[in-house]
Parts: structure tokens; sequence; C-alpha cells
């Protein structure tokens, strides 16, 4: 091994960063992480037409999101295109490339020649060994690569095994166009090269590039970085990853409310595994992870897995750091802004207070908006119509019992309003969930809810008071 790791992750900013983006990003970050190297981040933006600046800051806003940090600043590719131009000339010099001369009709009919015998296109060579002066005149030539035509190319990959590749089948491929734009082929080896990289992790649908581009290192006389090809995510049906399965950029995950420590831990163990583990923090995944223990097979993914996993990683996180993130999160969650424009100190305590019960209850943080809302709506509340069934006419008597009750207490918590409620329905002759489901559809406008007795102490005696009031006019 090299005396540093220098991973990299190199997006197309076309889109967003989408879900199988971010795991490529996670295992290179937690690679270079476990082994005490860096990690460096690469634009691919040598496609004018499809490369967007908005593009670009979804990526790093994603990447910054996921915690995944890269080293130094991003590298343009495109703006790299001078120096992917003067390595090509080099390799015309030393000659292991040439000028091609072939018109557009001759390369379609090199491709009509193949297609009738069945074989894949391949450019035949006929300019490979012809002399540049006996180009038409004015003619601008494109820079193909003199790709071995016997024996193999093999990628050694850490996840596929040894890969090989027939070197007839790879042809004398162009490595800057006839209008002196590289290909992308060639801007990736120059890149990883010239920034150090020592070990490139990506998908799998790069392995036949990873042969074209062993070509290009060798015919410069670079070192070749360790190559690992990890599989693409599948949706849970097995096929390819497509927006119905989850195929989404990262922003729409937070949105959806994950906590982007449970969305790390689903994305390492779709197809890198610790022995028994499922729930792995940051740090076991830094101290655990080695890119050789990635599995050859496709991962499918699982929303109902992400789900129960985010609901874990929330109950276990502490209610300070959970609110926090919660808070922080609002503007992206549905009905969120609501409760960001109302969250003054006094409801931050209350939100505070209620969170352990709240959490238990919810996988998501959008979830966690919709339990917390009845600590934000003015009275009085809007009762849903399961809450409605539960104060019906003898209901809302045994309610009327139960306000007095509480009424009698002073020292207002969790522990006090429980005792004179069980004592008022033993006296009653009630259940307590005949007391207890009327209360809290009084409180919360709704029939599900943390536990009773915490909704009265975190609401507070005055507010809750005045909820079961409006409830019994």
């Amino acid at each position: 091994m090299p005396d540093k790791v220098v991973t990299r992750f190199a997006p197309s900013p076309t889109g967003y960063l989408h879900i199988g983006g971010a795991r490529t990003a996670l295992f290179n970050w937690l690679y270079a992480k476990h082994t005490g190297g860096t990690m460096l981040l690469r634009i691919e933006d040598t496609d004018r037409e499809r490369s967007t600046d908005a593009a670009t800051a979804a990526i790093l806003d994603g990447l910054s999101w996921l915690g995944l940090t890269w080293d130094g600043e991003p590298v343009s590719q495109f703006e790299r295109a001078p120096r992917h131009r003067e390595v090509a000339e080099e390799l015309v010099r030393m000659g292991k490339a040439y000028y091609c001369y072939a018109t557009p009709a001759e390369l379609e009919a090199m491709r009509e020649s193949a297609r009738a015998k069945g074989l894949p296109p391949r450019y035949d060579g006929r300019w490979r060994d012809r002399d540049p002066s006996e180009a038409p005149p004015g003619a601008k030539g494109a820079i193909r690569i003199k790709a071995p035509t016997d024996g193999e190319t093999v990628v050694h990959d850490r996840v596929q095994g040894d890969v090989r590749f027939p070197n007839k089948d790879l042809d004398d491929f162009i490595i800057l166009r006839s209008d002196g734009n590289p290909t992308y082929m060639h801007a990736v080896v120059v890149d990883d090269h010239d920034m150090g990289i020592t070990h490139i992790i990506r998908g799998d649908d790069h392995l036949t590039n990873a042969a074209r581009q062993t070509v290009i290192y060798q015919a410069m006389g670079w070192e070749v970085p360790s190559m690992s090809h990890i599989p693409l995510i599948h949706g849970s049906d097995g096929a390819k990853l497509s927006k119905r399965h989850g195929a989404l950029g990262v922003e729409a995950y937070r949105a959806m409310g994950y906590l982007p420590e449970a969305l790390l831990n689903y994305l390492a163990r779709l197809g890198w595994s610790h022995g028994d583990d499922e729930i792995m923090s940051i740090a076991d995944m830094i101290a655990w992870f080695d890119i050789g223990d990635v599995n050859k097979g496709a991962a499918r993914f699982d929303f109902a897995k992400l789900e129960a996993l985010n609901g874990v990683h929330m109950r276990r996180m502490n209610d300070e750091a959970l609110l926090d993130t919660f808070v922080t999160t609002l503007p992206y969650l549905e009905g969120g802004p609501a409760i960001a424009a109302r969250l003054d100190d006094g409801r931050r305590a209350q939100l505070l207070a209620a969170l352990p019960g709240l959490k238990e209850r919810a996988k998501t943080l959008v979830e966690l908006v919709e339990g917390a809302a009845f600590l934000f709506v003015e009275r009085p509340l809007p009762v849903d119509e399961k809450a409605a069934a539960l104060l019906s006419g003898e209901a809302r008597a045994i309610l009327r019992g139960a306000h007095a009750a509480l009424a009698t207490v002073s020292d207002w918590s969790a522990a006090s309003a429980e005792a004179v409620i069980r004592d008022y329905a033993q006296a009653g002759g009630h259940k307590l969930g005949a007391v207890a489901q009327p209360l809290r559809a009084a409180l919360t406008g709704k029939s599900t809810s943390p536990g009773v007795f915490d909704v009265l102490a975190v609401l507070g005696r005055e507010e809750s008071l005045a909820r079961i009031a409006d409830q019994i006019d």
C-alpha cells in the first residue's frame, strides 16, 4: 500500500447527489478515514451541455449534510482541459498515440460492416501507421491511443477480483477529439494521476472503462491506482434502482425526515457488512470498514429497513442532540416551517421535555413533526375524526370530573397528575383508559400521543386545564 491512501469522489454535476452516488462517496470517505488517508473531490463537468452550477451546489450541499467532508478545494475537470491536451500530445510524441483523420462517413461504414458480421463496432486502425502528411488538407485529426493488439489487459480489482479483457476488444479509442476537447476516458486518468489518487472506488458500471484507462496509464508509464468497482444498488424487486425504488437525491431523504447518521448506516450496509452488526455509529463504520469486504453482488434498497433503522438511531440519540437536528431540519420537513415559526424558548423547552415520549413513537423527523404538533396549536384545538369519537356524551361527563380533579393539583407533574386521575377513575368505577382516552383527545386533538400524563406535564397546568375546559363547555 502507498505511504498514504488518497481516494476521490468524482460526480458529474448533471443533477442532484443521488443515493448511489452518496454510497460511492461514503465508501471512499470511510476507506480514507479508516486508513488515515484523505478523500478529494472532483467535479466531472466536461459535459458542458448538461453540467450546471446549481447541480454542483446541490452535490456539495448533499455531501455536507451527510457529513462526508473532502480535503482541499473541489477540482473542476473542465478547467483542466489544457493539461489533458498536453498529455494527449505527449503520447503522440512518444509514439504511443496518433492523429486519426477518418471521416464520419468512414467511421459509420466501419460500424455498419461490424454490425453486418454480428461484431461490436470497432475502429479498424487505418491511421495507426500512416503519416499525418497524408491527411486531407485542412482536416483536424482526433488523437487515438495505440491500444495493445494481442494478449489481455488485466484489472486487479479488490472487489471483483482479477478481471481480464482481451486486447483485441479494446481498439484504438479516442483520447482527444478533433475539436481539441479531451474524452472522459482520458481526462479521468490524467486527473487521477495528477491528484495523486492511490485508490479508485466507484460503481461497477465503470469496470469496462478501467481496462481502457489502464492502457493510458501504461502508455504514460504511470502507476495504476488500486481499483475497486462496487456493485450497483437495485430496487427491492431486484430491478435497476429507479425513482420509484428510491433513486432520489439525498435532499429528498432529508425532506422525508431521515437522520444523516441513519442514512449512512443504511448505505454502508448495502453491499458491505461487519458480522451481524446492523446498527453502526460513524465511528464504528470508520473502525470496521475495508473495501476488500464489499460484496460482488448488487444490494437491494428497502425503504422499510431504512425507516426502522432511522427510528433506532432517533431513540438512541441524546434528546438535546436530537432536538438540535430536528430544529435545523424543520425548514425541509412537511409541516416543519409552521413549527419553526412558533418555536420560542418556552416551546423549545416543552419540545425537549416531550421528546422522550415523542421519539418512542416516531421513525422519522416528519413523524416527529406530526407527534409534536399538539404543542404548537392555538386553542381551541382542531380535533381530528378519531379524537372526536373519543369525546362523545358519556366521555364528556368523565372529562368534566377529570378537569375538576386536576384543578386540585398545585405541584403540577406527570406523577401528581397520574395520582389524582387514578384516584378519580377508581372512585367513579371507571377503567383508567376510559379517563385517559378522552383526556388525550382534549389535550392533543388526536387519538394517539405520548403518554397522557407526560402530555399534561409538558403542556403545564394552565394550558392543560384550558384545553380540557374547551371540550366540556
